[in-house]
């Protein structure tokens, strides 16, 4: 079955563990992974990455796209001084994000991104969670009692997960996308959050019958 790519958002900075279990079982799932960055301008994590983007994000259309990843980095945090001095580098993924969301098409975002969407108004009228409360609180946004004290939430095709939950995050997408649900699902992070050696069998199971 032909699926529409996932888009991962990469800047300098970027948290190069946060996405890697979803975007690795994503692309075993058939899914393209397209890197999409502020420019076709290579960028570097914060483990010392060098990505070159497949795309700018400027040419990313969700009517093209599955779902848009965006992980955290060092930027998203010092964007609150950059906000006093009138200049925010990763402002643009987070409006396209609320273009994704206006559109139908789902967002996930972990760690600072978090913050970003806290910024651009998106989280105000949504349940999610992040590292913890206060770090949102910061940003001044008016979601504050929609916080979930957890390790990730969905709600109207936003997922948001904090920086110590990527198996977490990466369940809430295999959910939402419908690659893994049920007994598989609950094995899969069962299997690499927990180490539970029981599940693997499960995910064998379900893999050979196709």
């Amino acid at each position: 079955m032909s699926r529409k790519p996932v888009h991962l958002a990469v800047y300098d900075t970027y948290a190069d563990w946060e996405t890697g279990h979803a975007t690795a079982y994503l692309a075993r799932a058939g899914y393209e992974i397209r890197t999409a960055g502020p420019s076709r301008e290579p960028v570097t994590s914060i483990g010392g990455l060098r990505v070159q983007p497949a795309c700018a994000l400027d040419e990313v259309r969700p009517s093209e796209s599955s779902l848009l990843i965006l992980p955290g980095a060092d930027l998203w945090t010092e964007t609150s001084a950059a906000d006093a001095a009138g200049g925010d580098d990763l402002a643009p993924f987070a409006r396209k994000a609320r273009e994704f969301l206006d559109a139908g098409v789902p967002v996930a975002a972990i760690c600072g991104a978090t913050a970003g969407l806290a910024r651009e108004g998106l989280l105000d009228d949504r349940e999610h969670t992040s590292a913890v409360s206060f770090y949102l609180a910061a940003t001044g946004y008016g979601g504050g009692e929609r916080y979930v004290d957890t390790d990730a939430v969905t709600d109207r095709g936003l997922i948001t997960a904090g920086p110590t939950e990527p198996v977490a995050f990466a369940r809430e997408i295999f959910r939402l996308l419908g690659v893994y649900d049920g007994e598989v699902l609950d094995a899969w992070y069962r299997l690499f959050h927990d180490s539970d050696a029981e599940a693997y069998a499960v995910l064998e199971k379900a893999q050979a019958s196709g």
